[in-house]
C-alpha cells in the first residue's frame, strides 16, 4: 500500500491549434500554483498566471541589470526614545527603476531571495551603511546614532557572515557599537549553537542585535533565551490595531513584559498616532519607530530632519 500527495495542475485544450508545448507549460504553471498552495491539491490555469510569471520574469532580468547599474539606495527611518531623542535609524533600501520609478522591497525582495542575489544586496546594504556611519562620526549631530541594518536568513547562514561584517567594519572604519543587525523571527535555527556562535563573535566587536518581527511567528522562548540578543521589534501588524484588538494589545504587552525579564530593550514599529504611542508608553515601551516621527527618507532629507530633531534636542 502506498499513499502520495501529489501537487497536480491542469489546463484545458483542444480549442485552438498549437504545439504540445503550450498546454504543457500551462499545465506546469499551474501544478507550481498548487505545490504554492500548501500541496497535495489541485489548480487550474488561469491566464493571469501566466502574466504573472512573465512581469516576475522581467522584474528578475531588471534586478540583474540594477545591481550592475547601480540602482540602489539607501533609505532611513528614525527611530525616537520616550524623552523625544532621536537615537537610531533603520536603514531600508530602495530600488529606483529607471523606468517605473522607486519600486518596493516588498516587490523585489522575494525575487532576490528566491534567486539568491538577496546575499548580493544584503552585503551592499551593510557595506554602504557603515560607510555612512563612518561619514556620520565626523559630525557630532550624527555621531551618537545606531544604525540598525536588516539581514536575511539567507545572508546569515553564509559560512564566511562573521568575516563578511567584520571586513566591513575594518575597511570602512566605523564603529562596530553603532551597528545593529535586525534578524527576522523567521530566520531558521537549524544549528542553534552555530547561530549563537556567530552573533557571540560579532557581539565581542561591539555590534549588537534585533529580533525584528517579533510575535509574528512561532519563537521557541527556549531558543530566544540563548540567543545573544539586544533588542526586541514588536511588528506594526500589532501596533496598527493596538487601541481597538484586544488580542494585538496583549501581544505588545506580552513583548514588552518577555524583553524586560530577559533584559532586552524594545521598540515598536509602525507607531502612527500619539494614541498609540501613549499606550506603549504605559505598558512600558521606551523607544518607537513609525509615520508619527517620520517615514523613511533619502539620505540627504533624512539628515535635514536629523539635524532639526538635534537642535529642538539640545535646544
Amino acid at each position: 500500500e502506498h499513499h502520495s500527495s501529489p501537487s497536480i495542475g491542469v489546463t484545458l485544450f483542444g480549442e485552438k491549434t498549437e504545439t504540445i508545448a503550450e498546454p504543457l507549460k500551462r499545465a506546469d504553471l499551474a501544478m507550481y500554483q498548487a505545490k504554492a498552495a500548501g500541496r497535495n491539491t489541485v489548480r487550474f490555469f488561469d491566464p493571469k498566471m501566466q502574466a504573472m510569471v512573465t512581469q516576475r520574469a522581467e522584474l528578475e532580468e531588471d534586478l540583474r541589470d540594477a545591481m550592475l547599474n547601480d540602482q540602489f539606495e539607501l533609505h532611513y527611518q528614525a527611530q525616537f526614545n520616550d524623552q523625544g531623542q532621536l537615537f537610531a535609524a533603520e536603514a531600508l533600501i530602495r530600488w529606483r527603476h529607471p523606468e517605473r520609478g522607486l519600486i518596493s522591497p516588498a516587490e523585489f525582495i522575494p525575487i532576490a531571495e528566491d534567486t539568491g542575489l538577496i546575499t548580493i544586496l544584503g552585503y551592499w546594504v551593510l557595506n554602504t551603511a557603515m560607510q555612512q556611519l563612518a561619514k556620520w562620526a565626523e559630525h557630532p549631530e550624527f555621531a551618537g546614532l545606531t544604525l540598525a541594518v536588516n539581514v536575511s536568513p539567507s545572508q546569515f547562514h553564509q559560512k564566511n557572515f562573521v568575516d563578511q561584517v567584520t571586513d566591513v567594519i575594518d575597511l570602512t572604519g566605523a564603529d562596530p557599537r553603532r551597528l545593529k543587525l535586525e534578524l527576522t523571527e523567521g530566520f531558521s535555527i537549524s544549528n542553534i549553537e552555530e547561530v549563537i556562535a556567530r552573533m557571540s563573535s560579532l557581539r565581542q566587536r561591539g555590534v549588537s542585535f534585533s529580533l525584528d518581527d517579533f510575535g509574528t511567528g512561532y519563537s521557541s522562548l527556549s531558543y530566544l533565551k540563548r540567543l545573544p540578543l539586544d533588542q526586541l521589534k514588536i511588528d506594526q501588524s500589532f501596533v496598527r490595531d493596538i487601541l481597538i484588538d484586544p488580542n494585538d494589545a496583549a501581544i505588545a504587552k506580552m513583548v514588552i513584559v518577555l524583553a524586560d525579564s530577559l533584559g532586552l530593550s524594545v521598540v515598536a514599529e509602525g507607531v502612527e498616532t500619539l494614541a498609540q504611542k501613549a499606550f506603549l508608553e504605559q505598558q512600558g515601551c521606551r523607544a518607537y519607530q513609525g509615520y508619527l516621527y517620520s517615514k523613511p527618507l533619502a539620505l540627504a532629507e533624512f539628515e535635514a530632519f536629523a539635524l532639526r530633531a538635534y537642535q529642538i534636542s539640545y535646544s
